[in-house]
């Protein structure tokens, strides 16, 4: 940690700072603000004005919307059985979670902007995730903020640029924390601006919203196992806050659930990108399958996993999908699949929401690219993905006869699904797994307070929003951009009751 010892002057004075500019961080920014208007408040953001926004401004935009909180904390509860979550955060988060939409949509109008029942991009008035775990009573409904994409995050920067005195500090990373080194207290923050080192007093306290670490393979790898995951949020989730919390004494927690619990999603990561592209999950057509490494079928392919997070039963237990263990996968299409199908969706991911990448209505762009191959025979296909020819016709010849059959018995695909891969030219791309969110950092309480190895707060730190979530397993959709509200105001709400620090310099 930075001693206070060693800060001989401060460079700046806030009464509160805030480390990352998502959701989280804008939550506590307005809830802190709008109860006491005098505080100066200061956000630093890692990314350049461009690239703000952290994973809320790519979310899928969903809020889940619930009016009983009992229900809703019983259906947590069992989603959360394999690793539970403590009762005194459960049951006041369900609480929060059942108060929350007239706060939401306060924050919409005074944005100018419209509120809605739904996810904004289809007819489901609701995702349910797990129904036999009670989901239809738990949640009342899927909400947005429009427009699609990143309405929530818009109405919320909105509400941000309403209140000047918030200020917003780009391309200026938190570096460390300045604490005591025997009490942990927490009393300002070292940052980066310029590449020079700058120090910066927190006169109220710190909340930090960095989030988590999806763009850092080698914690992918070395927390969760992942060879070579993509991001399809931000690029700047690189655990940097984590790394931070770790040397402030914070304890962790949930750095290794299931699929992170965000899930673990097909895409495609092309040579040279570090953001993936998100898989379509909305089918024209069917005449495709995907193979594993031993060029073979591995699941149900056109099973609706999105509802899940792409979590399937297996032996009485919802667990990840197999395609980060099955790797290399390739998807393999025809024409037909081709032409009638753009191969990813563009509302949830930063290469084309933020960076603007367009994908090509029907591919041609990325064919001529080179991403995916195209050949006139499956077996000419075969040898260029790096597949044995006879494996590969052997694969679609067994699929093939399944669609004749109308029958799937190796994985029960939905019969009205099953369309031959028949009509050449035939395209391959390699599938690649790619992360929504990583939940884990500093374990924290219903108060947002971070906390020791011993289970105590340590003094004037706060912790908000995908980093250190409270989601230990199984996720509902929805409640990542609700947690980063209830998480925000909380941290905003217990930092105005707090009293100055007055010693230092």
């Amino acid at each position: 940690m930075a001693s206070l010892n060693a800060v001989k002057q401060w460079d700046q004075q806030y009464d509160l700072v805030i480390a990352g500019f998502g959701l989280a961080s804008m939550c506590a920014a307005i809830e802190a603000h709008d109860l006491d208007p005098s505080l100066s408040i200061l956000i630093l953001e890692k990314a350049n004005e461009a690239e703000t926004g952290g994973n809320s401004r790519v979310a899928g935009q969903s809020l889940l919307i619930t009016k009983n909180a009992k229900v809703l904390a019983e259906y947590q509860r069992k989603m959360s059985e394999a690793n539970p979550i403590p009762e005194d955060m459960l049951v006041p988060w369900s609480e929060a979670m059942e108060a929350l939409e007239p706060w939401i949509q306060e924050r919409a109008a005074q944005a100018g902007a419209q509120f809605i029942h739904g996810t904004g991009f289809s007819e489901r008035d609701a995702v349910l995730e797990f129904p036999e775990f009670g989901a239809r009573e738990a949640v009342h409904c899927t909400a947005t903020i429009l427009p699609i994409p990143s309405g929530v995050y818009l109405a919320f920067r909105e509400n941000i640029r309403l209140r000047p005195r918030i200020q917003i500090a780009f391309e200026s990373p938190i570096k460390d924390l300045v604490q005591d080194p025997d009490t942990l207290e927490v009393f300002g923050v070292i940052a980066e601006q310029n590449g020079q080192p700058i120090a910066i007093r927190a006169n109220k306290g710190v909340v930090m919203a960095t989030g988590g670490f999806e763009a850092n393979l080698d914690m992918q790898r070395n927390y969760f196992g992942l060879a070579n995951p993509a991001p399809l949020g931000t690029p700047h989730n690189t655990g940097d806050g984590i790394k931070i919390l770790q040397k402030a004494g914070a304890d962790l927690w949930h750095m290794r659930n299931q699929g992170q619990s965000g899930g673990i999603w097909p895409g495609f990561k092309p040579e040279g990108f570090v953001n993936g592209f998100l898989r379509n999950f909305f089918w024209q057509s069917f005449s495709w399958i995907e193979v594993d490494a031993n060029t073979e079928r591995f699941y149900n392919e056109t099973a609706e996993l999105q509802l899940t997070h792409y979590k399937e039963k297996k032996h009485g237990h919802w667990v990840d999908t197999p395609h980060y263990r099955a790797q290399p996968v390739h998807m393999i299409f025809d024409a037909i699949t081709c032409q009638y199908n753009k191969l990813v969706v563009e509302v949830m991911s930063w290469n084309p929401v933020v960076r603007g990448y367009k994908w090509s209505d029907d591919n041609a762009v990325e064919i001529e690219k080179g991403w995916i191959q195209k050949a006139d025979t499956l077996e000419e296909l075969a040898l260029k993905i790096s597949r044995d020819p006879a494996k590969l016709r052997a694969a679609v010849d067994r699929y093939n006869a399944a669609c004749t059959a109308k029958q799937d018995a190796d994985f029960g695909r939905n019969p009205d699904t099953l369309f031959p891969i028949a009509q050449g030219p035939f395209y391959g791309v390699r599938v690649d797994p790619v992360i929504v969110c990583t939940g884990g950092g500093a374990r924290r309480n219903i108060k947002s307070e971070v906390l020791d190895h011993e289970g105590q707060p340590i003094p004037r730190l706060y912790e908000a929003g995908e980093m250190g979530s409270m989601f230990s397993d199984l996720y509902q959709n929805g409640s990542y951009l609700t947690e980063a509200m209830i998480s925000g105001r909380a941290a905003g709400r217990e930092i105005v009751g707090l009293k100055h620090w007055e010693g230092g310099a």
